[in-house]
Formats: structure tokens, sequence, C-alpha cells
């Protein structure tokens, strides 16, 4: 073989290496860009799982391993520009969650995306199908709309008399409109009358409360990045109307919300950090089945049940995975 040939070989070679024996060759650190669609103290808990997952699997931030976080805050447009950030700093892996999501996808074939959260990755566009995503997208589905009537089911052991229940769901979420779909007929099942309090914008969550107007006896919120950028004011609106509420994720909880039921955040978080891991080792994301959750809590906030008259029956404490005091 002639020397030319056998360079243009060794060069082709070199190009297919997995991205973590060419970091150790030429001592590059490879680059995670990770967009949080809320805000850093929101998913704090569940980037140190992330990144403790990382730690495991050899990849070490400021050695192998370089993380550049951005935060969209709930905001679509910020979601957009960090995307396009992104791609232009043609980062190794882009992880992210919801939104923000379908706001990479839209910018870019080539790079690997990673969802830790998706409410319906199919339904939005991220993936072909669950099995073979194909394309250069994979993650965690959070079975977010499957888990509706679920969380009516326990809002009304907790609230056995609700007949009139509100729907706080940002319209400008494609997964949020479907949730919330999937919670009006769940509803109409159960035979609750139900109200929609949609929004687009923080500014439109007080405006939904007043508009309320003593309608409704409950209320369901939908998994959305905006909304848990403002779950604080949301749940302080909501206590003062003492409406008893179900949420999908403990931090709606921890913010002052009555009770949440669905898939464990951290444990998805720390799940992504293996598809991380096998993408930077050379697989292709396309060829990397979306998971399922395997870990779903209950939590309880009983202080909250307190100070809007409500008695948590035993077996709904004995069956929560945490109940805060």
């Amino acid at each position: 073989m002639e020397r030319r040939e056998f360079i243009t070989l060794l060069g082709g070679a070199v190009a297919t290496w997995p991205l973590a024996a060419r970091a150790q060759q030429s001592g590059k650190l490879a680059t995670v860009g990770f967009l949080g669609a809320s805000s850093a103290s929101g998913w704090s808990s569940w980037v140190a799982a992330f990144v403790q997952r990382l730690r495991e699997l050899g990849w070490i931030e400021g050695r192998n391993l370089t993380i550049e976080y951005r935060w969209a805050d709930g905001r679509n447009e910020r979601a957009a520009e960090f995307a396009a950030e992104f791609v232009r700093r043609k980062v190794d892996v882009i992880v992210t969650g919801g939104l923000p999501a379908v706001a990479v996808k839209q910018v870019t074939s080539v790079i690997p995306i990673v969802f830790a959260v998706a409410s319906d990755p199919v339904g939005t566009g991220l993936v072909a199908s669950l099995v073979r995503p194909g394309g250069n997208a994979t993650g965690l589905s959070t079975q977010a709309i499957d888990l509706a009537g679920k969380r009516l089911e326990l809002l009304r052991q907790l609230v056995p008399g609700v007949r009139r229940l509100a729907i706080l769901a940002n319209i400008g979420y494609s997964a949020s409109v479907i949730e919330m779909s999937e919670v009006q007929a769940a509803a109409r099942t159960l035979g609750l009358e139900v109200v929609a309090l949609e929004i687009q914008r923080a500014e439109d969550i007080t405006t939904a409360f007043m508009a309320l107007n003593d309608r409704a006896e409950a209320l369901y919120i939908t998994s959305d990045p905006l909304l848990n950028s403002n779950r604080v004011r949301i749940f302080a609106l909501a206590n003062i109307a003492r409406l008893p509420t179900i949420a999908s994720i403990r931090e709606f909880v921890e913010a002052g919300g009555l009770m949440s039921y669905g898939p464990n955040y951290p444990d998805l978080f720390r799940r992504a950090g293996d598809f991380v891991d096998k993408i930077l080792r050379g697989v292709k994301p396309g060829d990397i089945p979306v998971e399922q959750p395997t870990k779903f809590d209950l939590v309880i906030n009983v202080a909250i049940a307190k100070a809007l008259g409500l008695t948590v029956p035993p077996s709904l404490i004995a069956s929560a995975d945490e109940v805060i005091e």
C-alpha cells in the first residue's frame, strides 16, 4: 500500500473513533451543552444527579468533560436562542428536556440530543418511535399524559367531595395541551366539571386565578417549564384561594402544593447520564431506544392539607413515598 493511501485510510479511521478515544489522544475535553427548561434553582437536584452519574462513568468536569449550562426560564424564545448557540458552538451532545428539546431538534439534525424528560417524544416529533428513535435524538419519556387519570384518582382520595376541577396549562407548549386534553377526558369519566385556565406567559397566571372566581374546588397543574419556573407564585395563589392541588413533581409540593405524583426526576436525569456516556463512546442516538420511568413518587404535604382543612387518609399516608410535614 502506498504511503498516501495509508494516510488517507488512517485519517478516515480517526474520524470514526468514539469521542472518548479521540479526547484521550488530543487532550480535548468533550463538551456537553445543557439546556434547562426553567431555572437553575428549579433543576438543581436533577443536575446534581446527572453530573454524579457522569462521574461514576468516568466523565469528570475539567478533566475530560466540560458542561455549558443555559437556562430558558420557561420562555420559548430563550430556549430557541440557546439551542442555536449550542449549534454554533458545535458542542458534542446537547442535554435538555421538555420544550427546549423541541427547539433544539428544530435547529440541528446532526448534533446528538439527549432529552432527560419528555412528555410525549413521539407526538412532539422528537423521535420516530420509542423503540427506534432514528435521527439524532433519544432519551427518556415521563409518561405525563398516561398518568393524568391516576393523579385525579389520588386527588379524589384526599378530596372526596370534589366536583369541580380547574386545569392550569400553558397552551404555548404542545405537551401541556395534550396533557390537558387527557385530564379533561379523565375528569369527564369521573363526573367532574372542568374549568380550563389557559396561559402563555408568566404574566397570565394571576389573571387566570382572578378569572376562576370560585368556579373550582381543586386544581390540576400540567407538566410545563413555565409553570415550574413560577411554581411559588402559583401555589401562593392556590392556597389563598383554598384550592387543593395535584401536580407531577415533588418540587411543586415543596413550593406549597398539596400533592404530586409522577416519575422520580433525579432518577431520570441520572439515567440521562448513561445516554450521554454511550453517545460520547460512539453509539448513534438514533440506535438507542427511548426509555420509560421505573420509579414513581407520591408526595403529600400534610401541613398544606391541615391548612386547607383536609384529613389525609391513613391509607394514602401509607402509600406515599414522601410526606412533608
